[in-house]
């Protein structure tokens, strides 16, 4: 039987709020495809720019990471505020066409400008998506529509390093094309003209979703200052500590194994650039997607029992599962049990991430909970700086010698899963504190409505 649309918050019917998870996952792919796709041009940026692993990395990883976090704190007091929709419409469209021109860049200052630019577009998307969603869905279904969101992130991951991989071995010639206006480019480089200028389909498919309407008891008049929603953070610090910064370490493991694991194929096991695309691409396309769900269906498992603590429980779950495994595979002499031990690997990295937003949404007030958001991505996005350019750190300055790329990958893996595991059990019974008051609170504001 259907279920009623009384039963999902904000205005929404059940086919409103999915259509609005399957336009905003087709968002999350997209951006995420003009996220990895720098997985696969190790070799020609390396080659035609001049660049280290370290510049590669941080391009890559900090070249986009710093804006894409600190311009979610601004777009995140628009998202308390203002019409979701427009906002990620508005990013899609600047992050595609920015892409599209990096393969315009002529040195690496320009490639550095080009990534800072689809950072800042992508910076719209996290924070808008976390609060249409729990806004859209009651909290049984929660979990369930955060992971197939987050399915997004490891669809457009897994299109990025097999297509990204055999693009480039088809488009990696010598000598020159024309483009016109942009003129005589590498022919490696017309691989972001691909990529990027499809996310403008993206943008238009925004402007048809509907807004969800806030939730009851949270809605905000105007903007909620930072300093009222950093007041909020220190009154529930030891819950935000163990969300925020671990799965900050439990991203960046998962952002450098995605940046670096080609390239370990290539050396350490002698693997073709293509095939090596090829399967990261599979593994990402198909087992990342069905870690997510795995998740999303845990947190709703937990929710109808009662276990208000399950996005804290699951970031266990997967932190323990990849200190088994992603930290065996680098150092295992047999490519095929390479590819055996990546198969759980990629279930257990994606295991965590649907309750992850799940989480900052269960613990910040609606009215609050773009800007809550933001924080969150702006702690997590340096992930994707922080753990491909430790890898590659720890590479060049302490091994010294790109064949020892295996080890750096194990010793980043397991460092940075530990404390991720450690963080999230030391925040278990804080964050079962911050949801129950925030309910109560919500409950206390519904009745005097």
């Amino acid at each position: 039987m259907a279920k009623s649309a009384e039963e999902f918050p904000g205005g929404m019917t059940p086919g409103h709020a999915w259509y609005a998870v399957a336009v905003l996952t087709l968002a999350n792919i997209s951006g995420a495809v003009d996220r990895q796709i720098f997985a696969s041009l190790v070799k020609p940026l390396k080659r035609d720019f001049g660049l280290t692993d370290t510049q590669v990395s941080l391009v890559h990883g900090f070249g986009f990471a710093v804006f894409f976090s600190l311009f979610g704190l601004i777009i995140g007091r628009w998202v308390d505020s203002r019409r979701r929709t427009t906002i990620v419409a508005v990013g899609a469209a600047l992050w595609s066409v920015l892409t599209a021109l990096t393969g315009a860049t002529r040195n690496y200052g320009q490639l550095l400008l080009s990534r800072i630019g689809v950072g800042v577009g992508e910076a719209t998307l996290g924070p808008a998506a976390v609060s249409m969603i729990a806004d859209a869905f009651p909290r049984g279904r929660l979990g369930r529509a955060m992971s197939v969101y987050m399915t997004g992130t490891f669809l457009g991951s897994g299109v990025a390093y097999a297509l990204g991989s055999w693009l480039v071995s088809v488009k990696d010639t010598p000598g020159f094309v024309s483009v016109p206006v942009v003129g005589l480019i590498y022919p490696w480089q017309t691989v972001f003209f691909v990529i990027g200028l499809p996310g403008l389909l993206v943008a238009l498919l925004m402007l048809t979703v509907r807004e969800p309407t806030r939730t009851a008891g949270d809605r905000a008049k105007e903007q909620v200052p930072l300093r009222e929603v950093m007041a909020y953070f220190r009154r529930n610090a030891r819950t935000m500590l163990s969300l925020c910064v671990g799965f900050t370490f439990s991203a960046s493991v998962n952002w450098g194994i995605g940046m670096w694991l080609q390239t370990f194929l290539v050396r350490t096991h002698a693997w073709s650039a293509p095939k090596a695309g090829l399967l990261q691409g599979a593994l990402t396309w198909v087992i990342g997607p069905l870690g997510a769900l795995l998740g999303g269906w845990l947190f709703d498992r937990y929710v109808r029992r009662g276990v208000s603590d399950a996005p804290l429980r699951i970031g266990m779950m997967g932190a323990a599962g990849m200190i088994v495994f992603a930290g065996l595979y680098p150092i295992v002499p047999s490519a095929t049990l390479v590819v055996a031990l990546l198969v759980p690997v990629n279930l257990f990295a994606a295991l965590p991430w649907g309750a992850a937003n799940a989480a900052i949404a269960e613990a910040m007030p609606s009215r609050m909970r773009g800007q809550g958001s933001a924080i969150f991505q702006l702690m997590v996005g340096l992930a994707s700086g922080i753990g491909p350019t430790a890898v590659a750190l720890v590479t060049d300055r302490v091994f010294g010698d790109d064949a020892s790329l295996r080890w750096s990958l194990a010793t980043c893996t397991v460092i940075g899963m530990s404390i991720a595991f450690a963080l999230f059990a030391w925040g278990r019974p804080a964050y079962r504190a911050t949801v129950a008051a925030r309910d109560a609170s919500r409950a206390r504001a519904t009745s005097h409505a």
